[in-house]
């Protein structure tokens, strides 16, 4: 488990751009279980600054380019769950494979939930469309950006940690803003460094969507509604 994270971590720390724990070892305990060593990082009192945030966030997404395609060196997990990060050339297949459809089964398979089961599938593969007209690269991605996730040490700089890193889309990195608390200032210095592309609204969802059905699985009914809106909000703006 922790070799993944160690891996995710360095990959962002070697960008050099947002703050990162430096990770030092992982290793099997004696009985059964795992630890890694990382760098301290004293935390400050204040939350970070959104503005220094989302420009240190853009500039990670900038400088973290991978030549394999989207995926990842190895798979790993996004709380529990585990995340599938074989690599692939194509965004779209990527995310509908790998992200979307496996969360789906997982649905199936845990709930026996096939309505929600086949309207994703069809969403999946009718989604192309949201795409046209725009450059998508395999960026580094923290992948589980939440705000338990984000902090700032003590000058104020923003720090992220405990990630579920892969190459994606960028735009994917903003799937858990719905409990993230970004605000304009955060939008607006990302935007700066990685500007905004044709489209950006109507994808926002379908971002959500992945972890929306990751929390369905993971904690049961109470997200499912959420997540069956967005797949038939889709479904409806798509004509499908």
């Amino acid at each position: 488990m922790f070799e993944a994270e160690a891996l995710g971590l360095s990959a962002m720390y070697e960008t050099g751009t947002i703050r990162v724990p430096k990770p030092f070892k992982v290793g099997p305990l004696r009985n059964s279980g795992s630890y890694i060593i990382m760098e301290f990082i004293e935390f400050g009192a204040s939350q970070s600054n959104q503005s220094v945030l989302g420009r240190k966030l853009a500039e990670m997404h900038k400088a973290g380019k991978s030549e394999k395609g989207f995926g990842f060196p190895v798979d790993n997990t996004i709380g529990s769950t585990p995340q599938i990060n074989t690599w692939c050339s194509d965004w779209i297949q990527f995310y509908g494979e790998h992200r979307l459809g496996y969360q789906l089964k997982l649905a199936q398979d845990q709930y026996g939930d096939s309505t929600i089961y086949q309207k994703g599938q069809r969403l999946i593969e009718n989604m192309a469309p949201l795409f046209e007209n725009i450059v998508i690269e395999p960026c580094l991605l923290h992948g589980d950006l939440w705000s338990g996730n984000i902090s700032s040490d003590k000058n104020g700089e923003p720090v992220i940690l405990d990630p579920a890193c892969y190459y994606g889309h960028n735009e994917a990195e903003f799937g858990m803003s719905w409990c993230a608390g970004f605000g304009g200032s955060f939008y607006s210095s990302y935007f700066e460094v990685m500007p905004k592309q044709p489209g950006f609204e109507k994808r926002k969802d379908i971002y959500m969507l992945y972890h929306y059905l990751n929390h369905y699985n993971l904690f049961g009914s109470g997200y499912r509604s959420s997540a069956m809106s967005i797949i038939d909000d889709y479904l409806r703006m798509l004509k499908v």
